[in-house]
């Protein structure tokens, strides 16, 4: 089957039909580019979806935890790295398909138009034969009229007697000349009839035929390009499916990863605060103050028995508590103590108990003129709490977050070492081979390095007396509570002014507290720690009212002790010499340390 031998005659349409095979080949490419952008844009959504639901991590401490939130952002990734694969189609069918499809439509066209060009000349080649052999023929058909009308006329005058000799003469001549005429345009239009019979022959058996067999050629490259691309763009697509499959499957296995045991244990670890639930409020009975005469010996005796039974109660009202929300409820009215109570006697020999005043006198006088417990500056600082020691958290979270700063700090600190080993290598590398470079160079390099270790283990050290702090409390929490629960004792709890819950092991009594002993209810508001060693002395520049809680007034030219230095937040924590302690601005005073000493314990 030939388009040169089956449609010799369909010039006008092969000429049609090509066009319309290049216009389907554009249009077909326009339908690859506009997937092509829809795959683009596809992918753009995505990556955006990505990005919008993705945590925007300024900070480790926002990082996800839960089982169910890491499942959904390894989702979002594998998400994202599907958006990846849809471009990686689009790019390929951009490559591939699309601009192979572009190249070759546009060779196509110039094929097309020589190979039409061809058949357009030979067509007109046939055609001007023709009107050559058209032209002969007609002169010769007129060439013949002509001999005719010669010889008729000739004839007329032969046959005629009264024509003379000479008219028949010239008759005769022209009728020889017409059909010697007719005679040279016979053969011309002979020789014209054989060579367009020629041409005509030539031209729908030989040219024409591989005109049309050349277009036929290149149609069907053109339908073979197209089976190629339907291909590729199907390959582009199959190419990623394997992939698409992986990011699949890791969807499915960060959906299989959700624990939700393991979530509700994160949420126990996050919220935890190493409290303990608070203990039963004491019943508090406010008619032993009553002033009664008794004259029933088993009413006194029930009244002894009543008053020992309140001593029990005031010292399981002084046993420490764990309240919720950081702040321990204040009794109504001060604890009575066995000196504020003394016997009579009546007559009849009954005892019965009345009231001493003393007891208010000195807690009066134990107010006024009592060292005051400092708490600590934490809260003073600038309107809120300090987050240094984290003591604004629970024991429990306290003691996570500290521990993960001082592992922080030794990552740093083994980075340090590194360098400061690396730079020591160099060192002498430089003063083995003093043309590599100046040993001295790396001092000031070294030096820093120095001054960050230093830092570094000062930050460790102080972190970890806070942990120890930490841990010593929550372990001796528990120890002291089980204690007192066996022998009855009376453990003083306090609130720290970190807002974490302290007990002092000092402050447990056995029986009754004595006078100078008692409880009252300022020690939930200060701390009683043991004095600070003086690590140097200072003098007042400018006097200081210290008006807020915490401070500590000073005049002008006063010399104070020193026992904590400043922590960077501008106070510095001094001591009189009649022991009464508090924080002075650290730009008030004229700081001179002692260069023996090994320092304060410092509790921030």
């Amino acid at each position: 089957m030939s388009w040169g031998t089956e449609l010799w005659d369909q010039f006008d349409s092969l000429d049609k039909h090509t066009q319309w095979g290049i216009d389907f080949l554009e249009r077909y490419a326009k339908f690859v580019k506009e997937r092509i952008e829809i795959e683009q844009n596809y992918a753009k959504q995505l990556r955006n979806l990505v990005k919008k639901y993705c945590p925007k991590r300024s900070s480790k401490d926002e990082e996800p935890r839960f089982t169910s939130c890491i499942a959904f952002f390894n989702i979002l990734n594998e998400l994202n790295d599907y958006a990846g694969q849809r471009e990686v189609v689009a790019e390929e069918m951009a490559h591939r398909v699309y601009g192979e499809l572009m190249r070759y439509a546009h060779d196509l066209k110039t094929e097309r138009k020589m190979h039409l060009q061809e058949g357009r000349k030979a067509q007109q080649y046939l055609d001007m034969c023709w009107k050559q052999m058209d032209n002969s023929k007609k002169k010769f058909e007129r060439e013949c009229r002509e001999a005719e009308k010669a010889q008729q006329s000739y004839e007329r005058l032969d046959n005629d007697t009264n024509a003379t000799k000479a008219d028949v003469e010239k008759a005769k001549q022209q009728l020889n000349l017409r059909t010697h005429m007719a005679d040279e345009n016979k053969n011309e239009y002979a020789a014209q009839l054989q060579n367009f019979n020629g041409e005509q022959h030539k031209h729908f058996y030989v040219v024409i035929p591989q005109i049309y067999k050349q277009l036929q050629e290149m149609d069907e490259r053109r339908t073979i390009k197209l089976s190629e691309c339907y291909r590729g763009f199907a390959d582009s697509e199959r190419k990623v499916i394997p992939i698409i499959s992986k990011c699949l499957e890791g969807m499915i296995l960060a959906a299989k990863s959700v624990d939700e045991r393991r979530d509700s244990q994160m949420v126990v670890d996050s919220f935890k605060s190493g409290f303990e639930p608070p203990g039963d409020f004491p019943f508090e009975d406010y008619s032993q103050h009553i002033y009664r005469t008794i004259s029933d010996g088993t009413i006194s005796a029930s009244k002894q028995e009543s008053g020992k039974m309140d001593a029990k109660t005031t010292v399981g009202k002084a046993k420490g508590k764990l309240w919720l929300f950081g702040k321990k409820p204040k009794p109504q009215s001060p604890p009575l103590t066995p000196t504020s109570l003394f016997t009579s006697s009546t007559p009849n020999g009954s005892q019965f108990l009345t009231f001493s005043i003393e007891p208010v006198h000195y807690c009066m006088n134990e107010i006024k003129t009592g060292k005051p417990r400092i708490p600590s500056f934490r809260s003073l600082k600038r309107g809120g709490p300090a987050l240094e020691d984290f003591s604004h958290l629970p024991p429990e979270q306290r003691r996570k977050k500290l521990q993960q700063r001082i592992d922080e700090l030794n990552r740093e600190l083994q980075k340090e070492s590194d360098q400061k080993e690396a730079l020591n290598k160099m060192k002498d590398v430089y003063e083995k081979n003093p043309q590599m470079g100046d040993p001295g160079s790396l001092q000031p390099k070294l030096a820093e390095t120095m001054n960050n270790i230093d830092r570094l283990r000062m930050e460790i050290h102080k972190n970890e007396a806070w942990l120890s702090e930490v841990e010593g409390k929550t372990g001796g929490r528990g120890d002291r509570r089980h204690s007192s629960d066996i022998n009855h004792l009376v453990t003083q709890g306090r609130e720290s002014p970190e807002g974490s819950y302290t007990d002092d092991a000092n402050q447990e009594v056995r029986g009754p507290p004595q006078q100078h002993g008692h409880h009252n209810e300022f020690d939930d508001e200060f701390e009683d720690d043991d004095p600070l060693p003086a690590i140097g002395h200072c003098k007042a520049i400018y006097p200081f009212d210290g008006h807020n809680e915490g401070t500590l007034a000073m005049k002008e030219g006063e010399v104070l002790y020193i026992i904590e230095e400043d922590k960077g937040d501008g106070w510095t924590r001094a001591r009189r010499q009649n022991g009464e302690e508090g924080y002075v601005p650290t730009s008030y005073i004229d700081v001179t340390l002692e260069k023996n000493s090994k320092g304060a314990v410092t509790y921030i």
